[in-house]
C-alpha cells in the first residue's frame, strides 16, 4: 500500500509539472496558427479521449508526464514531391504508396517519404503500426474559427467537413499545399518557433514564481527567532517573492552548470536525485500537506525547466541551438546530423539516469548512502 501511495504521489506532481509543460507548447504553437494533432496526459502508446478542432486530447496508458505533437517539426529538407503526393491523395482519399507513385510518376520510395512527412503534418493519417494493410488516408478537416467581432461574406458560405479517407475535389493543387504547409512549425519566422520552443520551459518557471508568491507573500511561513525560540509568521511584499523566486531559479542554473565542471559534477551528481527520489520526496511532501506539495511541485518544476534549456538534443534547449545555429549559418541541419546529436544527448542522460538511480536506491532502499 505505502508503494502504491509513494507512486500515486509522483505520477500526480510529474504528471502535472510535464502536462503544464508541454501546454506550454501547445498553446504557443495555436496561437501562431500551427496543428497540433495530438495532446495527452502519459507517455506515448493506447490512448482514451476526444478529438476537438484537429487535437485529440486525452490520457494514454502511462499517465506519467505527456506530451504535445506539433506539427512540422521533423529536421531536414522538404521532400519536393509533396504537394503532387498531396493532391493526389486527397483526390482519391486514400491510397498506397504503390498508387501514388504511380500517378505522380515517381518512385514508390519517394512516395512513402512524402506520405511519412505528410502524416508529420497531420495532412495524412498513416497506416498504424499494427495494420496489415500500408494504407495511407486523407485527413479529416474541420471548421475554421470565425471572429465574432468581425464576420465577412465567407463566413456565410456553409463548409464542407471532410471525414478522414473521403475523396475531396482538388482545384487549386498549389493553394492547398500552402494552406497545410502555413500550419506547420517550419513554416514560422525563426522568433516565433523560439516562442515555441521555450513556451513549455516559460510555463514551468511561471508556475514556479506564482507558487512562491502564493507560499510567501499571500499564506506565510513561520520562521523560528534563533535567540529567544519564538516562532512568528511573517509575509513577504509580492515583489520580494519575485526575487526570491529568481535567486531559487538562479542557484538550480548553478547546479545545472556544475555538471557540466569536471571539479564539480561528481558532487553534483551525488547530490541529485532520480525518478525514485523524487516519488520518495513527493509522498513526503504531500504528507505534510497541501502548501508543502506546492512548495515541492515548485522546486521541481523550476528544474524540469533549467534542465530543459540545456543546448543538447532532443531537449528543448537543444532545439533551440539547432535553430540559432541554422539561423546564423543559414543552413539546414541533416536528418542524419540531429539524429546522431539526439543518440548522444540520449546516451548522456541515460548514464546520468543510471547512477541516480542507483544512489536513489542504495539510499532510500538499502540506507546506504
Amino acid at each position: 500500500m505505502d508503494i502504491l501511495v509513494t507512486v500515486a504521489c509522483a505520477t500526480i506532481a510529474i504528471g502535472f509539472l510535464v502536462f503544464i509543460h508541454e501546454g506550454g507548447h501547445y498553446l504557443a504553437a495555436r496561437a501562431f496558427g500551427v496543428r497540433v494533432t495530438e495532446f495527452m496526459l502519459g507517455l506515448p502508446g493506447p490512448s482514451v479521449g476526444f478529438t476537438r478542432g484537429g487535437t485529440r486530447f486525452g490520457v494514454t496508458a502511462v499517465p506519467l508526464g505527456g506530451y504535445a505533437r506539433v506539427c512540422g517539426m521533423e529536421p531536414g529538407e522538404m521532400s519536393p514531391h509533396l504537394e503532387d503526393v498531396l493532391a493526389a491523395l486527397y483526390r482519391r482519399g486514400e491510397a498506397t504508396p504503390a498508387d501514388i507513385a504511380a500517378v505522380c510518376a515517381i518512385s514508390e520510395d519517394d512516395a512513402f517519404e512524402a506520405l511519412e512527412e505528410l502524416s508529420e503534418w497531420g495532412s495524412v493519417v498513416a497506416p498504424k503500426r499494427s495494420a496489415r494493410s500500408d494504407l495511407y488516408r486523407a485527413a479529416a478537416t474541420y471548421p475554421a474559427k470565425r471572429s465574432r467581432r468581425r464576420r465577412t461574406v465567407a463566413d456565410m458560405v456553409p463548409q464542407h467537413i471532410y471525414k478522414v479517407g473521403e475523396a475531396r475535389p482538388v482545384d487549386d493543387p498549389h493553394g492547398l499545399f500552402e494552406s497545410e504547409l502555413a500550419q506547420q512549425y517550419r513554416s514560422l519566422p525563426f522568433w516565433k518557433r523560439s516562442v515555441i520552443l521555450l513556451a513549455g520551459i516559460a510555463m514551468n518557471l511561471l508556475f514556479a514564481m506564482a507558487v512562491f508568491v502564493l507560499v510567501f507573500s499571500v499564506i506565510g511561513f513561520d520562521v523560528q527567532m534563533t535567540d529567544t525560540g519564538e516562532v512568528m509568521h511573517r509575509t513577504l511584499s509580492p515583489l520580494q517573492a519575485i526575487q526570491a523566486g529568481f535567486m531559487y531559479i538562479g542557484m538550480v542554473i548553478q547546479a545545472v552548470a556544475n555538471l557540466f565542471n569536471p571539479a564539480t559534477a561528481a558532487q553534483t551528481v551525488s547530490d541529485s536525485t532520480s525518478i525514485i527520489g523524487i516519488a520518495v520526496l513527493s509522498r513526503s511532501y504531500f504528507e505534510q500537506g497541501i502548501i508543502m506539495a506546492l512548495e515541492f511541485m515548485a522546486m521541481i518544476s523550476v528544474s524540469l525547466g533549467i534542465m530543459n534549456l540545456i543546448p543538447i538534443p532532443p531537449l528543448d534547449g537543444g532545439r533551440f541551438a539547432i535553430e540559432v545555429f541554422q539561423k546564423l549559418t543559414r543552413k539546414t541541419v541533416s536528418t542524419r546530423a540531429l539524429s546522431y546529436l539526439s543518440l548522444v544527448g540520449m546516451a548522456l542522460f541515460l548514464v546520468l539516469f543510471v547512477v541516480m538511480l542507483n544512489q536513489d536506491v542504495q539510499r532510500f532502499i538499502f540506507g546506504n548512502w
